[in-house]
């Protein structure tokens, strides 16, 4: 029997929560699978179902204590204020991955 890929089933949810948008590229990079809202990354879907997210870093601690975690380089170096992983844990169901993906395009008029 075939287990579905995480990163696949993770991509598709996304896709499906981004169909109503227009301006969505999606591409391979930083080994996610990443999309892009009006070509600025929000989201990428990691290979164990981890959501990697574009965020305000004036709200990164509230984001902190909402379950996200530092988002990490190789290496073990952080990606700074701006990012954080989501657990898939977190986003299996879809209003929380809703809540996610907006935290992600919200942020792509933030600078860097």
């Amino acid at each position: 029997m075939h287990t579905p890929d995480p990163r696949d089933t993770l991509a598709q949810r996304l896709r499906d929560l981004l169909a109503p948008h227009r301006n969505v590229r999606e591409v391979r990079m930083f080994g996610l699978q990443s999309f892009l809202v009006d070509d600025r990354l929000a989201v990428g879907a990691g290979r164990d179902g981890d959501l990697l997210v574009r965020t305000d870093p004036a709200e990164y601690d509230e984001l902190l204590e909402r379950g996200g975690i530092p988002a990490q380089m190789g290496g073990d170096r952080p990606m700074g204020k701006g990012w954080l992983t989501v657990p898939s844990r977190i986003i299996g169901d879809e209003a929380d991955l809703a809540f996610w993906l907006r935290k992600g395009i919200g942020s792509r008029g933030i600078p860097g």
